[in-house]
């Protein structure tokens, strides 16, 4: 985001998003990034997919990809995706855990429908979001961390409650290990409950699931964004119950290449990345080798 962070800038509705289709009638719809927002804090990518339904024998099958110089972030709301990668790692994310990966030198990785649930059908509905690394910490080796739900903080103010994903915010800290300022958070509001966004991280986002809001002088419906930045920022008002997104943090230390799934502040290590991904030089993931995405033409 650009402005001047010690003035409160009115905040910016987000249009145009992308609709991505990965089959089955399973719709993402691409709000981060756009020219109007490149990035919000740390915060390159964001999705929002679904809410879809999947029949008796179908699922969600996105292959084995790599990933450079970012962390991902599973939030959903319903259904279940299981997490295989390079270094190992088996993990279910189910509604209120998260799923955090740090790809930093590399990764892969596959989110695929567990076998009960493509056996039986299910609805998928969440978030996923890439979170760009400082530059010092672009080449950590990789990690990947499951929480469950007991372990993030629950938060309550006057008509809403919130529950913090990763960073901080409220005087709260998330278990989950983040490598710059930031804050990500789930609230759900009363019809009429007004909240005021955390002031300690200047660039802000706010995105609605269900429900409708105000904030400043913009209304904000089902599946609309809007960014902010400032040291102030207008409060949250919810015209209707509403389930909102709340993200951003500090301004990013410089601007971010983005091609395809890699992330670095160096035209040449994402070159390097795609180079070694086309190669095969990244790892496998363990029980999911024998598929793979290609390296796009």
């Amino acid at each position: 985001m650009a402005g001047d962070p010690n003035v409160q800038q009115r905040p910016t509705l987000i249009e145009n998003a992308r609709l991505h289709d990965l089959g089955d009638g399973f719709i993402v719809r691409r709000m981060l990034p756009v020219l109007l927002a490149r990035h919000v804090g740390p915060f390159v990518f964001y999705d929002h997919m679904g809410p879809a339904e999947f029949e008796p024998g179908r699922g969600m099958d996105v292959r084995p990809h790599p990933h450079i110089g970012l962390a991902t972030v599973t939030w959903l709301f319903e259904g279940t995706i299981r997490h295989r990668d390079s270094l190992g790692s088996l993990a279910d994310i189910t509604p209120g855990a998260v799923n955090w990966m740090t790809a930093g030198q590399g990764i892969v990785h596959s989110e695929r429908t567990p076998p009960d649930a493509r056996r039986d059908g299910q609805r998928m509905h969440g978030i996923q979001v890439w979170v760009a690394l400082p530059r010092a910490d672009e080449e950590v080796p990789p990690e990947f961390h499951h929480h469950d739900a007991e372990s993030l903080p629950h938060i309550r103010q006057n008509g809403a409650e919130l529950v913090l994903i990763a960073g901080t915010a409220y005087g709260e800290a998330s278990p989950v290990k983040v490598f710059a300022p930031m804050f990500f958070i789930e609230a759900r509001l009363e019809a009429g409950a007004e909240l005021a966004l955390p002031q300690e991280h200047v660039e802000r986002g706010v995105h609605v699931i269900e429900g409708e809001l105000g904030w400043g002088d913009v209304t904000l419906a089902v599946a609309q964004m809007a960014v902010q930045a400032g040291e102030s920022a207008p409060v949250l008002r919810a015209k209707t119950a509403s389930r909102v997104m709340l993200f951003g943090g500090a301004p990013l230390d410089g601007e971010r290449h983005l091609w395809w799934n890699f992330v670095s502040s160096s035209r040449e290590r994402i070159e390097q990345a795609k180079a070694d991904w086309a190669a095969q030089r990244f790892g496998k993931v363990a029980g999911d080798e024998q598929e793979f995405i290609p390296l796009p033409g």
